[in-house]
């Protein structure tokens, strides 16, 4: 089947005859953004992932990921289809953008002032983003990939489903029991790994842009109570720049990005073990108008 995914600010076409996928896809994202179309609808990226070959239909079925009929990835079990499909879809976009600053980030808003958490796998970004995102007044701008318009420092939604490991799966459904999850991608490379769909705000939002009103380097320990550090300008940077997929190829423009947005807000590094008191920091210190 063809279909057309809008992920504002992008379309992508999809092909793929897995009904795994079709079922998520169906599933985590709202009917009206996930058309059926023919092959040769205009989008600007299209991907496929299917199986591996006849053979691996039936044998030991394997997914094969491709991008305008590249193969970036080696196969992997059908299992995990669905997430190689949206793993997919990150790397096209992190390769293949260069009118904007990508940070690897999660970013939530409220009334339109952003957080930016930067921070590599494991740091526990994906779970706090997802807990602020459910909460009232806060959406969703992406899990994974923050979007920067360098001319205004804006953040550009890139909302889709929220890339979740182990047991960070379990908490979300705890936390939100009605929201949609999809299947179980079991044993990656990642371990086990779920995608949530994000909350109808999120979604009703995806086209607002937000400005930048902090950025906070999360680590989480669940031996660690609530622990806040100001950054130097100079020590925001150099994470900052570290977390940018695209900032040596954007050059210049990417340097002066990264310098305007840490010049403009303050920036934190926080380790926690309670999503909660993370909330309340950003409400009470960082979101906080005088």
């Amino acid at each position: 089947m063809h279909f057309q995914l809008e992920v504002a600010p992008f379309k992508l076409n999809i092909q793929t005859t897995i009904p795994l996928v079709i079922d998520n896809l169906r599933k985590l994202y709202p009917p009206q953004l996930l058309t059926s179309v023919d092959d040769n609808s205009l989008a600007d990226y299209d991907v496929s992932i299917d199986y591996s070959g006849l053979v691996r239909k039936y044998i030991k079925p394997q997914c094969s990921f491709k991008f305008d009929q590249f193969e970036p990835f080696l196969g992997l079990p059908i299992g995990h289809a669905y997430a190689n499909l949206e793993w997919g879809m990150n790397y096209v976009i992190a390769s293949n953008i260069f009118n904007y600053l990508i940070i690897h980030s999660g970013i939530v808003a409220k009334n339109n002032k952003a957080i930016l958490f930067p921070a590599p796998p494991g740091s526990g970004k994906s779970t706090l983003t997802a807990y602020l995102q459910g909460q009232t007044s806060w959406r969703l701008l992406s899990d994974e990939m923050a979007l920067i318009d360098p001319e205004t420092l804006e953040a550009i939604p890139f909302v889709r489903p929220i890339c979740l490991k182990n047991r960070s799966g379990q908490l979300v459904q705890q936390w939100f029991p009605d929201v949609a999850v999809s299947t179980i991608a079991g044993n990656t490379h990642k371990g086990d790994v779920v995608h949530v769909s994000p909350s109808k705000f999120s979604w009703e939002q995806r086209k607002t842009r937000a400005e930048i009103k902090s950025v906070v380097f999360p680590r989480y320990d669940p031996d660690v109570e609530l622990e806040v550090y100001a950054l130097t300008k100079t020590q925001a940077f150099m994470q900052l720049a570290e977390n940018a997929f695209n900032f040596s190829l954007l050059g210049v423009e990417g340097f002066e990005t990264i310098i305007q947005i840490i010049e403009k807000v303050d920036c934190y590094e926080i380790v926690y073990n309670d999503v909660k008191e993370v909330e309340k920091f950003l409400d009470e210190e960082v979101l906080f108008e005088s």
